[in-house]
């Protein structure tokens, strides 16, 4: 049985940003499950028994290789995408993350070719097919961080 595919996955998802209004993101590879080579930002399964900071705070580390200064839930959301057997589904709960812009790393070279940090809405393309629904649930939180 496959999270996301034969039932419900519950993850969390996290825009890591530098205060100054850039955005890290990273290119997924070939060995990632879908939208390979398709650019987005962060997220992953939950652990049992961890909590959505505990989880978001992993899933950082593990991918960017850097710790959180600051962890902020933005909103949870319903992501469905494709349909029939290709259908995915996942609720994941949005979070935006403030990080030192210097330490940021690829943590997982398996699964991200590269990352790189671009201003809200300048974006490179291709982009992950959720990307806009997480981005409009964080627009808010994000551009709160931007004008501290």
């Amino acid at each position: 049985m496959k999270k996301g595919k034969d039932y419900i996955g519950v993850g969390v998802v996290f825009i890591c940003h530098d205060g100054q209004g850039n955005i890290l993101m990273h290119k997924r590879s070939a060995a990632c499950r879908d939208e390979q080579g398709r650019w987005d930002v962060g997220g992953g399964s939950m652990e049992v028994g961890e909590t959505f900071e505990e989880a978001v705070r992993r899933e950082v580390r593990e991918e960017y290789g850097t710790e959180p200064v600051r962890v902020e839930l933005a909103s949870v959301q319903n992501l469905l995408r494709g349909g029939g057997e290709a259908l995915s589904h996942w609720v994941s709960a949005v979070h935006v993350v403030l990080v030192d812009r210097e330490s940021a790393t690829v943590g997982e070279p398996e699964k991200a070719d590269e990352i790189g940090w671009f201003p809200l809405g300048a974006f490179p393309t291709p982009v992950h097919s959720c990307l806009a629904i997480v981005l409009d649930a964080a627009r808010p939180t994000l551009e709160r961080e931007a004008r501290a």
